[in-house]
């Protein structure tokens, strides 16, 4: 491996795993599937947190707290 290659991994990897467990965490707080979340989230990023949090938490409706 090249030293680059060596960097982005060493970048990537804490990103997807740091994902991934507030997926698990976030999803079994909340009652969602916490397995698909979390598995999921450490595949990509940040897409599996913006689908949790638009589809499942659904954070955009009128009127709700953020809290």
């Amino acid at each position: 491996m090249t030293p680059t290659e060596i960097l982005v991994l060493s970048l990537v990897i804490p990103i997807l795993l740091a994902q991934s467990t507030w997926l698990f965490l976030n999803a079994r707080k909340h009652g969602h599937n916490r397995w698909f979340w979390g598995i999921w989230g450490l595949i990509q990023c940040p897409f599996p947190t913006l689908f949790y949090l638009f589809f499942a938490r659904k954070i955009f409706r009128k009127g709700r707290d953020l809290t």
